[in-house]
């Protein structure tokens, strides 16, 4: 009978594969959308008249958000309440996205993409901990974590053809506006489905997770500033100075926190803490190249969004094998070698791109750099997911995965704004040199569109793209090299150490 069900059950319960589709789907959401906008990068930049620097906030505002608060979502779920949390996080999101597809100008959609981040935060850790809500212990909770980690390593595939289709057949706003139903249905099955989990007391780090979001935030900013002002830059120089208070204010109050939203103590260990630094660095670099990447197929080879998405499959295939391999002989040669190995590829595949130039075709310039990479990547993400927990008590292995992933978005979001600040230099550098040939070759027609956006056409301004994109790769592939050192002066973990890992960690948020 309905008045004796107990509180915070399902009003349809006993259908565990609804639920997990229903979570299923929200972490998909997630996962998606931080791919599903790429693709409509050089649309959205034509339509709200972004510059390619400032572009960059389309993606890191997203990423910031939702790795800055990632851990205080998770937290969020255990004080009060996972699915009431759950559904908060995924209505959050579904405004934000509506609001963002009816963006008129640029900072209306940078705003929509700030709360995207937030419900992401929200909902993505949250989802994974209703898992252990919903599904008793045992095979039947191993295959829940499963489809959870096939999903959240599908999902940036999914959303690059998915952001091709949406941006070519109906419109950019439609990478965002196709949120909305699914968010809305999610949160009419989740009461239905999914039962609330049992409150835990604790105590909430605000000011831990506002410091440290905003010092990062800040730190974004004063690079992408600097790449369109300079270095000597007054609001540069504010910017960086803002990041370095708020971080250290961020590092005292976690070292006084009764529960800190970050455990210092996660860095003591050397493994984990190398396991970080290497995310951070591969990150860094990953983001930068699928961004520029992107721009590359689109504006300078002409690909069409879909043609774009499809370009990338191939790397999202040698990611999983990767990573299938990784998984399968771990035991045998435990995470060392792959940590080397895979940071050495993806060393020598961004190395392989600084020499991307205007002539460089898909198959010449593109593909080859991007396997090699995409394999190093595959061969690190299992590796560094369970050296993260290694040595972790199991009551602190979800903060353990959960900062990992914390650094990848964060990581991923500083490593695109340095990128920027490089390639802003070298375009603008390299512009200064096509402009004579310009004034000199080009068509009345095209002098007056340059005179109103100071935008070179094609060829010339193919030209300043592509060099501005080999110099990024620069610093990108001196970010892989760092991970290389970091995997062979700092790792220690053996094979041996991992024996005890085996379900501990579920698969990581992202």
């Amino acid at each position: 009978m309905i008045h004796d069900r107990k509180p915070g059950a399902a009003r349809r319960g006993g259908r565990p594969g609804i639920a997990l589709a229903v979570i299923a789907a929200c972490q998909l959401m997630v996962v998606l959308d931080a791919t599903i906008v790429n693709i409509a990068l050089p649309h959205i930049q034509n339509a709200l008249e972004f510059s390619t620097t400032d572009l960059t906030w389309v993606v890191s505002a997203y990423t910031l958000t939702f790795g800055g608060l990632l851990l205080l979502g998770g937290r969020a779920g255990d004080i009060l309440g996972r699915r009431r949390v759950f559904m908060s996080g995924i209505l959050l999101f579904t405004l934000a996205s509506l609001l963002g597809g009816f963006a008129q100008e640029p900072w209306q959609l940078l705003a929509a993409r700030v709360l995207q981040g937030v419900g992401g935060a929200i909902a993505s850790p949250t989802s994974l901990a209703l898992i252990t809500t919903t599904f008793p212990e045992g095979p039947e909770r191993n295959r829940a974590f499963g489809v959870f980690a096939a999903v959240s390593a599908g999902g940036g595939a999914i959303g690059l053809l998915a952001g091709g289709m949406l941006t070519e057949w109906l419109d950019w706003r439609w990478v965002l506006f196709v949120n909305v139903p699914i968010g809305l249905l999610i949160a009419v099955l989740t009461p239905m489905y999914i039962n609330e989990s049992e409150r835990h007391s604790g105590r909430f780090d605000i000011a831990g997770a506002v410091t440290s979001t905003a010092g990062m935030a800040s730190l974004v900013y004063g690079f992408i500033r600097a790449a369109e002002e300079g270095w000597r830059d007054g609001l540069t120089i504010a910017s960086f100075t803002a990041a370095v208070v708020l971080l250290v204010a961020f590092a005292l109050i976690e070292s006084r926190a009764r529960e800190p939203i970050t455990p210092l103590r996660m860095f003591t260990d050397r493994n984990r803490a190398g396991t970080y630094v290497i995310m951070l660095s591969l990150a860094a670099a990953m983001f930068g190249m699928f961004f520029y990447i992107v721009l590359f197929v689109q504006n300078v080879l002409g690909y069409t969004p879909i043609e774009a998405g499809l370009a990338f499959l191939p790397v999202t295939v040698v990611i999983a094998l990767g990573a299938g391999l990784s998984q399968r002989f771990l035991p045998v040669f435990g995470p060392k070698p792959f940590m080397l190995a895979g940071s050495a590829l993806a060393a020598t595949g961004l190395a392989w791109q600084t020499l991307i130039s205007s002539d460089s075709s898909y198959v010449t310039g593109i593909l080859g750099p991007m396997l090699v990479f995409g394999f190093g990547m595959g061969l690190n993400f299992v590796t560094l997911t369970l050296t993260a927990v290694s040595g972790v008590a199991q009551h602190e292995a979800g903060a353990a995965s959960g900062l990992l992933n914390a650094t990848q978005q964060v990581g991923g979001s500083v490593g695109l704004a340095l990128l920027t600040t490089v390639f802003g230099t070298a375009s603008r550098d390299e512009a200064e040199k096509q402009v004579p040939a310009f004034l000199a070759e080009g068509t009345a027609e095209q002098k007056a569109e340059f005179a109103r956006t100071q935008q070179l056409p094609a060829p010339w301004g193919h030209e300043v793209l592509a060099q501005g994109i080999s110099t990024a790769f620069v610093p990108a592939a001196a970010m892989a090299v760092l991970a290389v050192a970091t995997a062979w002066f700092v790792i220690r973990v053996r094979k041996s150490d991992l024996e005890a890992l085996s379900g501990t960690a579920g698969p990581g948020m992202g």
